[in-house]
């Protein structure tokens, strides 16, 4: 999850939601709240830790810590020196978790196509919406963290890109850079808030309309295959503080298209190669999930 955080246009929702732990995840988060507090009070921390599944919770967040921290320079490298082949290995990822959860709806009917189509339309939309303004009012830049962080629980969808859209993306890397803690601290208030309400949410739809909840979320991943796509034409190009390209906008292209658009070796087989191996991965992932289950 942290590796796919610092690519912009992939969700580490998306890694939660192939690798079997998405549920878990939405479950743990939600236990935190008044009563596991006042376990906290009444029978002390050993109960609290159980009640908020605090050894998943530990696990997980330091797992995505140390991943940004040892592997965004080599995900940052990669996409900057070999865009073709990580789009291709996420694409090929995507594309496995389409078709391992479509097959697992526990019903088809109309409900679910029509979940599936709402939620494919919304990642579209959300991928060629128009950018807004960014604003450093700290009301904004709380709202804009308490949206932003939803990614981290919804897949299809990055965090990094709903900054982009709502101008935030250069008012947080300024702030990162030069260290504004006021800030900071309204967009970590706004990502908690956002974090804990949306969970609650995202639980209470999954146990009460699965079939249709799982349909919508899988219409996220099949919206974003566009964002992901390995093949496409820089059009509006942002250089962050460090000097790195953040696209923008993109066009769209075949792989023999953009050898002849763009002037550079598709490496078309390498990337079929990446795609497959990513397919391969989430079958692998899939199965130690279900090993896990069964123990």
């Amino acid at each position: 999850m942290g590796a796919a955080d610092v690519v912009p246009g992939v969700s580490g929702g998306t890694i939660a939601f192939i690798s079997g732990i998405y549920e878990e995840l939405l479950d743990s988060i939600r236990s935190i709240n008044i009563h596991s507090l006042k376990v906290l009070k009444n029978e002390g921390f050993g109960a609290f830790w159980r009640a908020i599944n605090g050894n998943f919770l530990i696990v997980l967040f330091s797992g995505i810590l140390l991943s940004i921290v040892s592997l965004a320079r080599v995900v940052s490298y990669s996409l900057a020196h070999y865009p073709i082949l990580v789009w291709s290995f996420f694409f090929g990822l995507i594309v496995a978790s389409i078709i391992y959860v479509f097959r697992q709806l526990p019903h088809l009917r109309w409900q679910e196509w029509l979940g599936l189509w709402i939620g494919t339309v919304i990642a579209l939309g959300i991928s060629f919406a128009p950018r807004m303004q960014g604003s450093d009012d700290l009301v904004a830049i709380f709202f804009a963290g308490a949206v932003a962080i939803c990614a981290m629980i919804l897949p299809g969808v990055s965090g990094s890109f709903i900054l982009l859209l709502l101008g935030m993306y250069p008012v947080m890397i300024s702030a990162i850079s030069e260290f504004q803690w006021q800030i900071l601290l309204v967009f970590i208030l706004g990502c908690s808030c956002g974090l804990m309400a949306f969970s609650r949410v995202l639980f209470w739809l999954l146990h009460h309309y699965y079939s249709v909840t799982m349909a919508v979320l899988t219409g996220f991943l099949l919206g974003s295959l566009l964002i992901v796509w390995p093949w496409k034409e820089s059009l509006e190009v942002m250089v962050d503080h460090k000097g790195r390209e953040i696209v923008l906008s993109h066009h769209l292209l075949m792989p023999a298209t953009y050898g002849e658009v763009t002037g550079i070796d598709p490496n078309t087989i390498v990337a079929l190669g990446c795609m497959l191996f990513g397919l391969i991965l989430v079958l692998a992932l899939e199965y130690l999930g279900g090993q896990r289950k069964t123990l």
